[in-house]
């Protein structure tokens, strides 16, 4: 198939030194991307594939946690077109067990980051000149069928607010030309995923670069129409 077509446009991608994150920067970058990664985990950038890269702008101490941080990354991109929001975390508790700190922790790692992110996102698109853009934002399956996350209810509920977030954001900026989407993946077929579950039948997992397309597909000017959506990616899961 065609690559997708991202000459001259840049592409803030959260997550994406990441597994995910390393198959999605690396179809931005055939479409011809320039793409701002933002990073946290320094091991992460050392074998990061793409960090050589002349369209690649690596940006350290990326805790897009904090509004001081975000601020700074959206600002230092110019005319920004797609924000893609992949970082994340996942956390195995009952109810029960879970304190506060560890349900705020959560939502920290899963909906504040990808809030701040939306919100910076849509004030740097606009400074573009109104030619709209596009966030794609991702959730996962417990979101989208709640009862799976018997067990990890706080990664489930963090998730489900950014399912919430999208459509809402969605509904906003659709007049201006701004697309948000999501996907809610099953659990992906990373090295960490086989480590953590290594009876699990891998066949079934959606592959990172079957994701990564979707995402792609998501954030191109070819998309004109979806926007709002919450995609389920559960490959044969």
């Amino acid at each position: 198939r065609m690559a997708l077509d991202f000459r001259d446009r840049h592409i803030v991608v959260t997550g994406g030194t990441g597994a995910l994150g390393a198959a999605v920067v690396g179809e931005l970058l055939v479409g011809g991307a320039t793409c701002h990664i933002p990073y946290y985990v320094e091991a992460e950038e050392k074998n990061f594939p793409h960090r050589t890269h002349p369209r690649v702008n690596l940006i350290a101490g990326g805790n897009i946690a904090s509004q001081t941080v975000v601020s700074r990354i959206y600002d230092g991109v110019p005319k920004l077109w797609a924000s893609i929001h992949l970082a994340g975390g996942f956390a195995m508790k009952p109810v029960a067990e879970t304190d506060e700190t560890e349900l705020v922790s959560m939502l920290r790692t899963n909906l504040v980051t990808c809030f701040l992110c939306c919100a910076a996102a849509v004030r740097a698109i606009r400074r573009g000149g109104g030619n709209g853009g596009r966030i794609v934002n991702v959730s996962a399956r417990p979101a989208l069928e709640p009862r799976l996350g018997a067990g990890s209810a706080a990664y489930a509920a963090s998730k489900a607010g950014v399912a919430a977030l999208t459509q809402a954001l969605a509904a906003e900026v659709v007049a201006e030309g701004i697309l948000v989407n999501a996907v809610a993946p099953s659990i992906i077929d990373t090295p960490a995923n086989r480590q953590a579950m290594p009876k699990a039948d891998y066949a079934l997992w959606p592959k990172v670069e079957e994701v990564a397309d979707v995402i792609c597909r998501l954030a191109a000017t070819e998309s004109r129409i979806m926007s709002g959506a919450v995609i389920p990616l559960y490959g044969r899961a």
